[in-house]
Protein backbone atom coordinates (compact mmCIF):
# COMPACT_ATOMS: atom_id res chain seq x y z
CA UNK A 1 0.00 0.00 0.00
CA UNK A 2 1.10 3.24 -0.98
CA UNK A 3 1.08 6.71 0.41
CA UNK A 4 -1.14 8.03 -2.49
CA UNK A 5 -3.44 4.64 -1.27
CA UNK A 6 -4.31 5.77 2.13
CA UNK A 7 -5.15 9.22 1.19
CA UNK A 8 -8.48 10.88 2.01
CA UNK A 9 -10.13 12.66 -0.86
CA UNK A 10 -12.60 14.73 1.12
CA UNK A 11 -9.55 17.19 2.55
CA UNK A 12 -7.14 19.26 1.10
CA UNK A 13 -3.17 17.33 0.25
CA UNK A 14 -0.77 20.14 0.98
CA UNK A 15 3.23 19.30 1.17
CA UNK A 16 4.66 21.55 4.14
CA UNK A 17 6.09 24.61 2.52
CA UNK A 18 2.32 25.31 1.14
CA UNK A 19 1.06 24.36 4.47
CA UNK A 20 3.09 27.54 5.78
CA UNK A 21 2.66 29.66 2.96
CA UNK A 22 -1.44 29.20 3.33
CA UNK A 23 -1.82 28.95 6.94
CA UNK A 24 0.60 31.70 7.82
CA UNK A 25 -0.96 34.43 5.69
CA UNK A 26 -4.53 33.32 7.14
CA UNK A 27 -3.35 33.87 10.60
CA UNK A 28 -0.51 37.27 9.93
CA UNK A 29 -3.84 38.33 8.39
CA UNK A 30 -5.62 37.74 11.41
CA UNK A 31 -3.17 38.96 14.04
CA UNK A 32 -2.33 42.23 11.96
CA UNK A 33 -5.62 43.37 11.37
CA UNK A 34 -6.47 42.46 15.27
CA UNK A 35 -9.34 40.17 14.71
CA UNK A 36 -9.43 37.85 17.75
CA UNK A 37 -7.81 34.77 16.83
CA UNK A 38 -10.89 32.24 17.94
CA UNK A 39 -12.29 33.12 14.71
CA UNK A 40 -10.44 30.97 12.33
CA UNK A 41 -10.82 27.49 13.30
CA UNK A 42 -8.64 25.13 15.31
CA UNK A 43 -6.77 23.46 12.44
CA UNK A 44 -6.13 19.44 12.24
CA UNK A 45 -3.03 18.17 10.42
CA UNK A 46 -2.92 14.60 9.27
CA UNK A 47 -0.43 12.54 7.72
CA UNK A 48 1.95 9.44 7.94
CA UNK A 49 4.71 9.15 10.47
CA UNK A 50 7.60 11.42 10.35
CA UNK A 51 6.20 13.62 7.12
CA UNK A 52 7.13 16.81 8.93
CA UNK A 53 3.74 17.92 11.07
CA UNK A 54 6.13 19.45 14.07
CA UNK A 55 8.49 20.39 12.16
CA UNK A 56 5.92 22.78 10.13
CA UNK A 57 4.22 23.83 13.69
CA UNK A 58 7.71 25.62 14.18
CA UNK A 59 8.12 26.28 10.61
CA UNK A 60 4.54 28.47 10.77
CA UNK A 61 5.62 30.15 14.12
CA UNK A 62 9.02 31.73 12.16
CA UNK A 63 6.38 32.85 9.39
CA UNK A 64 4.49 34.77 12.07
CA UNK A 65 7.17 36.44 13.86
CA UNK A 66 8.33 37.51 11.17
CA UNK A 67 5.50 39.08 9.33
CA UNK A 68 4.23 40.13 12.84
CA UNK A 69 6.80 41.23 14.59
CA UNK A 70 5.33 39.17 17.46
CA UNK A 71 7.23 36.47 19.60
CA UNK A 72 5.73 33.02 18.93
CA UNK A 73 5.55 29.76 22.45
CA UNK A 74 4.79 26.57 21.55
CA UNK A 75 2.89 24.53 23.91
CA UNK A 76 3.43 20.92 22.74
CA UNK A 77 1.18 18.82 24.54
CA UNK A 78 1.29 14.71 23.33
CA UNK A 79 -2.25 13.71 24.21
CA UNK A 80 -1.13 9.99 24.14
CA UNK A 81 0.55 10.56 27.31
CA UNK A 82 -2.70 12.15 28.86
CA UNK A 83 -5.71 11.63 30.97
CA UNK A 84 -8.82 13.36 31.10
CA UNK A 85 -7.98 14.46 34.54
CA UNK A 86 -4.69 15.86 33.36
CA UNK A 87 -6.15 18.07 30.96
CA UNK A 88 -8.96 19.67 33.13
CA UNK A 89 -6.68 19.87 36.07
CA UNK A 90 -6.25 18.05 39.73
CA UNK A 91 -9.52 18.67 41.99
CA UNK A 92 -8.57 20.01 45.36
CA UNK A 93 -10.94 21.24 48.25
CA UNK A 94 -11.77 25.49 48.12
CA UNK A 95 -10.45 27.44 51.25
CA UNK A 96 -13.25 26.49 53.23
CA UNK A 97 -13.62 23.04 52.42
CA UNK A 98 -17.07 23.10 50.59
CA UNK A 99 -16.44 23.17 46.97
CA UNK A 100 -13.97 21.28 44.46
CA UNK A 101 -11.88 23.79 43.07
CA UNK A 102 -9.50 22.51 40.10
CA UNK A 103 -6.23 23.50 39.73
CA UNK A 104 -4.88 24.72 36.21
CA UNK A 105 -2.91 22.55 34.31
CA UNK A 106 0.69 23.48 33.55
CA UNK A 107 -0.08 23.68 29.43
CA UNK A 108 -2.74 26.77 30.64
CA UNK A 109 0.25 28.88 31.90
CA UNK A 110 0.89 30.70 28.94
CA UNK A 111 1.81 34.31 27.92
CA UNK A 112 -1.38 36.46 27.30
CA UNK A 113 0.60 40.05 26.14
CA UNK A 114 -0.39 41.53 23.12
CA UNK A 115 3.10 40.66 22.04
CA UNK A 116 3.22 37.23 22.55
CA UNK A 117 1.19 34.37 19.88
CA UNK A 118 0.85 31.26 21.83
CA UNK A 119 0.31 27.68 19.79
CA UNK A 120 -1.13 25.24 21.80
CA UNK A 121 -0.17 22.08 19.56
CA UNK A 122 -2.16 19.01 20.76
CA UNK A 123 0.02 16.00 19.04
CA UNK A 124 -0.62 12.70 18.73
CA UNK A 125 -4.48 13.49 19.06
CA UNK A 126 -5.49 10.55 16.79
CA UNK A 127 -3.50 7.77 19.01
CA UNK A 128 -5.41 9.51 22.25
CA UNK A 129 -7.94 7.35 23.86
CA UNK A 130 -11.73 8.86 22.84
CA UNK A 131 -11.93 9.87 26.62
CA UNK A 132 -8.90 12.34 26.50
CA UNK A 133 -10.24 13.21 22.57
CA UNK A 134 -13.62 13.91 23.95
CA UNK A 135 -12.07 16.35 26.70
CA UNK A 136 -10.21 18.30 23.85
CA UNK A 137 -13.69 19.18 22.69
CA UNK A 138 -14.18 22.14 24.39
CA UNK A 139 -10.68 23.10 23.52
CA UNK A 140 -10.66 23.28 20.02
CA UNK A 141 -13.99 25.07 19.41
CA UNK A 142 -14.70 26.72 22.77
CA UNK A 143 -10.67 27.30 23.72
CA UNK A 144 -12.07 26.33 26.94
CA UNK A 145 -11.76 23.02 29.29
CA UNK A 146 -13.78 23.61 32.88
CA UNK A 147 -12.87 26.26 34.68
CA UNK A 148 -10.17 27.27 32.41
CA UNK A 149 -9.60 29.75 29.35
CA UNK A 150 -6.95 29.71 26.70
CA UNK A 151 -5.88 33.52 26.06
CA UNK A 152 -6.89 35.50 23.36
CA UNK A 153 -3.61 35.28 21.29
CA UNK A 154 -3.36 31.56 21.48
CA UNK A 155 -3.92 29.86 18.35
CA UNK A 156 -4.68 25.74 18.58
CA UNK A 157 -3.36 23.14 15.70
CA UNK A 158 -3.84 19.57 16.02
CA UNK A 159 -2.27 16.49 14.35
CA UNK A 160 -2.15 12.55 14.47
CA UNK A 161 -1.43 9.96 12.07
CA UNK A 162 -4.10 8.25 10.12
CA UNK A 163 -5.78 5.06 11.14
CA UNK A 164 -4.87 3.50 7.77
CA UNK A 165 -1.07 4.39 8.73
CA UNK A 166 -1.27 1.49 10.79
CA UNK A 167 0.37 3.43 13.77
CA UNK A 168 -1.44 4.14 16.96
CA UNK A 169 -4.50 5.61 15.73
CA UNK A 170 -8.38 6.25 17.51
CA UNK A 171 -11.11 6.79 14.89
CA UNK A 172 -11.92 10.74 15.71
CA UNK A 173 -15.22 11.28 16.39
CA UNK A 174 -17.69 13.02 14.13
CA UNK A 175 -18.35 15.44 16.99
CA UNK A 176 -14.62 16.82 17.48
CA UNK A 177 -13.12 16.22 13.27
CA UNK A 178 -16.48 18.91 12.79
CA UNK A 179 -14.93 21.56 14.95
CA UNK A 180 -12.22 21.17 12.84
CA UNK A 181 -10.06 22.37 9.40
CA UNK A 182 -8.15 19.13 8.20
CA UNK A 183 -5.20 19.10 6.12
CA UNK A 184 -3.42 16.07 5.10
CA UNK A 185 0.04 16.97 4.83
CA UNK A 186 2.06 15.20 2.06
CA UNK A 187 5.52 14.86 1.78
CA UNK A 188 7.63 17.13 -0.93
CA UNK A 189 10.85 17.00 -1.94
CA UNK A 190 11.42 20.75 -2.75
CA UNK A 191 9.42 21.99 0.27
CA UNK A 192 12.17 19.82 2.36
CA UNK A 193 14.97 20.90 0.77
CA UNK A 194 14.33 24.97 0.99
CA UNK A 195 14.31 23.65 4.88
CA UNK A 196 16.97 21.35 5.14
CA UNK A 197 19.12 23.84 3.45
CA UNK A 198 18.41 26.47 5.53
CA UNK A 199 18.40 24.49 8.45
CA UNK A 200 21.95 23.07 8.33
CA UNK A 201 20.90 19.49 7.29
CA UNK A 202 24.28 17.86 6.12
CA UNK A 203 24.98 18.10 3.16
CA UNK A 204 25.73 14.60 2.29
CA UNK A 205 22.28 13.56 3.01
CA UNK A 206 20.87 16.74 0.82
CA UNK A 207 23.17 15.90 -2.31
CA UNK A 208 22.05 11.87 -1.79
CA UNK A 209 18.51 13.14 -1.43
CA UNK A 210 18.74 15.16 -4.84
CA UNK A 211 20.02 12.70 -6.61
CA UNK A 212 17.76 10.28 -5.17
CA UNK A 213 13.96 12.22 -4.30
CA UNK A 214 11.97 9.31 -4.10
CA UNK A 215 14.46 8.14 -0.80
CA UNK A 216 12.91 11.21 0.96
CA UNK A 217 9.88 8.43 2.78
CA UNK A 218 9.96 5.15 2.05
CA UNK A 219 6.82 4.63 4.68
CA UNK A 220 4.51 1.64 3.92
CA UNK A 221 1.86 0.77 6.32
CA UNK A 222 1.75 -2.31 4.84
CA UNK A 223 5.17 -3.31 5.87
CA UNK A 224 6.85 -4.38 9.21
CA UNK A 225 10.12 -2.69 8.94
CA UNK A 226 10.85 -1.02 11.82
CA UNK A 227 13.48 1.29 10.28
CA UNK A 228 12.02 3.39 7.03
CA UNK A 229 13.27 6.58 5.44
CA UNK A 230 10.81 9.75 6.31
CA UNK A 231 12.09 13.14 6.42
CA UNK A 232 11.92 12.62 10.47
CA UNK A 233 14.11 9.87 10.09
CA UNK A 234 17.17 11.87 7.54
CA UNK A 235 16.76 14.30 9.96
CA UNK A 236 18.10 12.04 12.96
CA UNK A 237 20.68 10.73 10.34
CA UNK A 238 21.59 14.12 9.33
CA UNK A 239 21.78 14.92 13.27
CA UNK A 240 24.40 11.92 13.31
CA UNK A 241 26.53 13.14 11.23
CA UNK A 242 26.91 16.69 11.99
CA UNK A 243 27.05 15.68 15.81
CA UNK A 244 28.81 12.42 16.24
CA UNK A 245 30.94 11.64 13.37
CA UNK A 246 31.05 12.70 9.35
CA UNK A 247 32.40 9.61 8.10
CA UNK A 248 29.80 7.11 7.16
CA UNK A 249 31.45 4.51 7.04
CA UNK A 250 32.05 5.04 11.11
CA UNK A 251 28.50 5.45 11.85
CA UNK A 252 27.22 2.97 9.09
CA UNK A 253 25.16 1.10 11.75
CA UNK A 254 23.69 4.15 13.31
CA UNK A 255 22.38 5.30 10.38
CA UNK A 256 21.14 2.19 9.35
CA UNK A 257 19.55 1.70 12.55
CA UNK A 258 17.40 5.16 11.41
CA UNK A 259 16.62 4.25 7.84
CA UNK A 260 17.25 0.38 7.08
CA UNK A 261 19.93 -1.42 5.98
CA UNK A 262 19.21 -1.82 2.29
CA UNK A 263 19.00 2.38 2.30
CA UNK A 264 21.89 2.59 4.20
CA UNK A 265 23.81 0.58 2.21
CA UNK A 266 22.68 2.76 -0.90
CA UNK A 267 23.73 6.23 1.19
CA UNK A 268 27.04 5.12 1.98
CA UNK A 269 27.86 3.72 -2.16
CA UNK A 270 26.75 6.93 -3.06
CA UNK A 271 28.85 8.71 -0.30
CA UNK A 272 32.37 7.53 -2.03
CA UNK A 273 31.29 10.39 -4.76
CA UNK A 274 32.93 12.62 -2.00
CA UNK A 275 36.30 11.65 -2.46
CA UNK A 276 36.97 12.78 -5.51
CA UNK A 277 34.86 16.68 -5.34
CA UNK A 278 37.36 19.56 -6.17
CA UNK A 279 38.23 20.99 -2.75
CA UNK A 280 35.45 23.52 -1.77
CA UNK A 281 38.50 25.94 -0.39
CA UNK A 282 40.08 26.23 -3.88
CA UNK A 283 36.58 27.02 -5.45
CA UNK A 284 35.77 29.72 -2.89
CA UNK A 285 38.84 31.22 -2.83
CA UNK A 286 38.73 31.72 -6.85
CA UNK A 287 41.17 29.18 -8.02
CA UNK A 288 38.48 27.45 -10.38
CA UNK A 289 39.48 23.47 -9.78
CA UNK A 290 38.19 21.03 -12.35
CA UNK A 291 34.59 20.31 -12.91
CA UNK A 292 33.19 16.44 -11.95
CA UNK A 293 31.90 14.55 -14.48
CA UNK A 294 29.61 12.28 -13.37
CA UNK A 295 25.91 13.15 -12.30
CA UNK A 296 26.06 11.79 -8.57
CA UNK A 297 29.09 13.96 -8.45
CA UNK A 298 27.68 16.86 -9.81
CA UNK A 299 24.73 16.72 -6.83
CA UNK A 300 27.30 15.99 -4.02
CA UNK A 301 29.38 19.09 -5.09
CA UNK A 302 26.18 21.33 -5.30
CA UNK A 303 25.39 20.10 -2.02
CA UNK A 304 28.53 20.80 -0.56
CA UNK A 305 28.72 24.10 -1.91
CA UNK A 306 25.83 25.36 -0.62
CA UNK A 307 26.38 24.58 2.74
CA UNK A 308 29.96 25.96 2.46
CA UNK A 309 27.76 28.93 1.25
CA UNK A 310 25.51 28.74 4.12
CA UNK A 311 28.47 29.27 6.32
CA UNK A 312 29.99 32.37 4.67
CA UNK A 313 26.58 33.99 3.18
CA UNK A 314 27.91 37.41 4.23
CA UNK A 315 31.06 37.00 2.75
CA UNK A 316 30.19 38.20 -0.93
CA UNK A 317 33.61 38.23 -2.35
CA UNK A 318 33.75 34.36 -1.83
CA UNK A 319 30.24 33.83 -2.65
CA UNK A 320 31.16 35.66 -5.95
CA UNK A 321 33.68 33.30 -6.59
CA UNK A 322 31.68 30.21 -5.96
CA UNK A 323 29.27 31.89 -8.71
CA UNK A 324 31.90 32.08 -11.62
CA UNK A 325 33.10 29.08 -10.82
CA UNK A 326 29.06 27.78 -11.29
CA UNK A 327 29.31 29.59 -14.69
CA UNK A 328 31.25 26.48 -15.82
CA UNK A 329 28.56 23.52 -14.66
CA UNK A 330 26.93 21.66 -16.63
CA UNK A 331 23.45 24.86 -17.01
CA UNK A 332 21.14 21.91 -15.23
CA UNK A 333 23.60 21.59 -12.19
CA UNK A 334 23.96 25.80 -11.64
CA UNK A 335 20.43 25.67 -12.03
CA UNK A 336 20.54 23.36 -8.97
CA UNK A 337 23.28 24.99 -7.01
CA UNK A 338 21.57 28.81 -7.56
CA UNK A 339 18.50 27.59 -6.57
CA UNK A 340 19.79 25.75 -3.47
CA UNK A 341 21.77 29.32 -2.41
CA UNK A 342 18.40 31.27 -3.16
CA UNK A 343 17.09 29.18 -0.32
CA UNK A 344 20.00 29.62 2.77
CA UNK A 345 17.85 32.28 3.76
CA UNK A 346 14.80 34.99 2.79
CA UNK A 347 15.78 36.98 0.20
CA UNK A 348 18.97 35.87 -0.43
CA UNK A 349 18.25 35.96 -3.88
CA UNK A 350 18.78 39.86 -3.17
CA UNK A 351 22.23 39.69 -2.05
CA UNK A 352 22.86 37.50 -5.20
CA UNK A 353 21.46 39.72 -7.44
CA UNK A 354 24.11 42.23 -6.95
CA UNK A 355 26.86 40.10 -8.14
CA UNK A 356 27.09 40.92 -12.13
CA UNK A 357 27.97 37.29 -13.16
CA UNK A 358 24.72 36.21 -11.16
CA UNK A 359 22.30 38.99 -13.01
CA UNK A 360 23.78 37.60 -16.29
CA UNK A 361 23.32 33.82 -15.84
CA UNK A 362 19.91 34.42 -14.59
CA UNK A 363 19.18 36.68 -17.60
CA UNK A 364 20.17 34.07 -20.14
CA UNK A 365 19.37 30.64 -18.04
CA UNK A 366 17.23 31.55 -15.12
CA UNK A 367 14.43 29.13 -16.77
CA UNK A 368 16.23 26.86 -15.83
CA UNK A 369 15.37 27.08 -12.08
CA UNK A 370 12.12 25.86 -12.70
CA UNK A 371 13.19 22.53 -13.21
CA UNK A 372 15.89 22.33 -10.68
CA UNK A 373 15.43 20.42 -7.52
Amino acid sequence: MSEKDVKNPNIPQMNVGRLIEELGRAYCGIINSGVPLRVFPSVMLWGPPGVGKSQAIRQLAKEIERNTGKTTHITDVRLLLFNPIDLRGIPTANEDKTLAVWLKPQIFQMDPNDGVVNFLFLDEISAAPQSVQAAAYQITLDRVIGEHKLPENCIVIAAGNRTTDKSVAVKMPKALSNRLLHIEVESSFKSWKEWAVRSGVNDKVVGFLSFRPQHLISFDAANADLAFATPRAWEMVSNILNHVDDNIDKVYSLIAGVIGTGLAIEFRTWSKVYDDLPDLEDIFDGKQPDIPKGTDAMYALCAAMTAYARDHKDDMRRITNSVRYAERMPPDFSAVLFKDYMYIEPDYRAKLLRIPEFSAWLSSKGRLLHGAV
